[in-house]
């Protein structure tokens, strides 16, 4: 597997655009679409909140029926959730003037929104937004990165990524892009996120592969401790590579869970350490645990925990407040068997070991818990398994950014 340069267009067939519609931002790109030259096998994800926006239950229809998918529309801005009638309305209206300007299918049209809940939609810019946007699509790279950052709201960074791998003596190309850095928690993906492939597989397979991925990427991420009405994640494969259709599990199959696995935990990782008001990525490890769902807890715990967040902004090295977490997170296991460590670029410091507090060199700790990256690494001696869970820093940026979001 090799990352190559680029994201939702670099697979073959595949297109992008963006465009100014002016949807709640002015004088910055807030549409995006996703086109494939052919239909394409389909494969979601979907927020576990039973409050789910139009875009989400929109696209669970498509994904649940069988059907082709072709396009994705994304709009920033406005989430459309909590709309009624008027936001269903709003998808179809958006899926039709696709069908309109690219002459596919409007059941073949994904659509998804992300930004303020409550608002309707202005329809009439969505429409005018497809219009521009089916002049300018382009397979290009820019194209791709450009859709990224179109579909940003608090984000300060886009968040692309691109593989290529071997199948059968043809090149399969994956790429993706996602959003997210506010309401985000498990449990599904906690955000906006678009892959492509070149890939030919059997629709069933890439579902059952994705959802299996997802447990251990965007699943393992958390900001705030709020799940979104709007997550969303979508695949989309049009078999263009040439590839024999993967139509069961195997060495091609094993070949795409990997470098799925790898772009989605890529994407994943960029969303946690660029949370709302974030300055550091916080990464929990957790190994030796009984099993493979303590482990999950027990690491989701720790970078869960609001006191923990403010550990790490702070650079204090208060590791009872990791413990803490993993004592209330529901998992059963003996403080008297747990190692606890702190890890960076700067080193790597013990502080806890099996139910004793250890004398350590509190200066070397802060330097550790000052790099942009810092990992909370912890050895339950209890099993063989483990799980690894990304969050990021609480400071008082966060505060404000969502004191003032609808302003």
């Amino acid at each position: 597997m090799k990352e190559i340069t680029g994201g939702v267009t670099a697979a073959q067939g595949f297109q992008a655009a963006c465009c100014e519609a002016n949807i709640k931002y002015k004088n910055r790109t807030d549409m995006a679409m996703v086109y494939s030259q052919i239909p394409c096998e389909c494969a979601g994800t979907f927020t576990s909140n039973v409050v789910k926006a139009a875009c989400v239950q929109w696209d669970q229809k498509i994904v649940s029926s069988g059907a082709k998918m072709q396009a994705v529309v994304v709009n920033s801005g406005i989430a459309n959730a909590c709309t009624g009638k008027e936001g269903f309305d709003a998808c179809e209206a958006t899926a039709r003037a696709v069908e309109k300007e690219l002459g596919v299918p409007y059941n073949s049209v994904a659509v998804a929104s992300t930004g303020v809940i409550g608002m309707q939609l202005p329809v009439e810019k969505l429409v005018a937004g497809v219009s521009a946007m089916s002049r300018t699509l382009a397979h290009s790279a820019e194209a791709g990165t450009l859709a990224s950052k179109a579909i940003m709201t608090t984000d300060t960074i886009n968040k692309e990524i691109a593989v290529t791998f071997e199948l059968q003596g043809k090149t399969v190309t994956l790429g993706g892009m996602s959003k997210g850095s506010g309401m985000i928690h498990p449990n599904m993906c906690t955000m906006l996120g678009f892959l492509t492939t070149d890939l030919a597989i059997d629709k069933a397979l890439m579902q059952e592969a994705l959802s299996t991925v997802v447990k251990d990427t965007f699943n393992m991420i958390t900001v705030d401790g709020d799940t979104s009405t709007n997550d969303t994640l979508l695949l989309m494969a049009n078999g263009l590579a040439g590839n024999e259709k993967i139509t069961e599990k195997g060495e091609a199959y094993d070949t795409f869970c990997e470098a799925l696995f790898y772009v989605c935990r890529y994407l994943a990782r960029k969303m946690a350490g660029d949370g709302e008001g974030a300055s550091k990525l916080f990464e929990a490890k957790v190994v030796n645990a009984k099993s493979k769902e303590d482990a999950r807890i027990l690491s989701r715990a720790i970078v869960g925990s609001n006191l923990s967040k403010a550990a790490i902004y702070g650079c204090d090295a208060n590791f009872g407040r990791f413990l803490c977490a993993m004592g209330y997170s529901g998992a059963q296991f003996d403080q008297e068997d747990v190692e606890l460590f702190f890890e960076s670029t700067a080193g790597r410091l013990q502080v806890f070991d099996k139910g004793t507090p250890l004398n350590f060199d509190e200066e070397l700790a802060k330097k550790i818990m000052e790099a942009r990256e810092v990992t909370v690494f912890v050895d339950m001696h209890e099993g063989s398994e483990e799980a690894t869970a990304w969050g990021c820093d609480l400071t008082y940026d966060y505060v404000k950014i969502n004191a003032d979001y609808r302003s």
